[in-house]
């Protein structure tokens, strides 16, 4: 069962199941029998509820989208694949899920995506790094790069 995000309807029809892309996810094309409205969602297997505590001591729940919207702005154009950084979001989640605890610190979100996005793509990985370490002059930028051995990086690719 599953509310029609045109009419709000309470059931839609199931037209079409696959699994997305990348295995990790089944692709549902849906079909509202009030409106006639199609709409797609993915289903995720979900190991547990993950609740991310903050450096303010603040907890909040883990969301995917967050996540990969954060990426999604280290990568911006970037030659960097979607297929790739989806896989490496549900890589990412499955760690994060695969570590046994249901409370996790926001610091293990971030150097998880540091790791994930060095392998990925230089830039991506010094643009998340500048975020994620609160870079506020240049010096701070010279002075990462001096310690990853990513000194060879173009000022204009940043």
């Amino acid at each position: 069962m599953m509310r029609c995000p045109f009419c709000g309807h309470d059931e839609s029809q199931v037209k079409d199941s696959r699994p997305s892309e990348d295995g990790a996810a089944i692709r549902r094309r849906r079909l509202c029998p009030e409106c006639g409205g199609r709409f797609t969602t993915f289903e995720r297997v979900q190991l547990r509820e993950l609740m991310i505590l903050k450096k303010s001591g603040r907890r909040t729940p883990f969301e995917r989208d967050k996540l990969a919207r954060s990426i999604s702005i280290a990568t911006r154009k970037r030659p960097v694949e979607p297929e790739r950084v989806e896989r490496m979001i549900s890589s990412i989640v499955r760690q994060l899920e695969s570590m046994g605890e249901t409370e996790l610190p926001s610091s293990a979100v971030g150097e998880l995506v540091m790791q994930q996005l060095k392998a990925l793509d230089d830039v991506a990985y010094v643009r998340y790094a500048s975020v994620y370490r609160d870079f506020r002059e240049t010096q701070d930028f010279a002075k990462f790069l001096g310690e990853e051995g990513l000194a060879e990086a173009s000022e204009d690719e940043l």
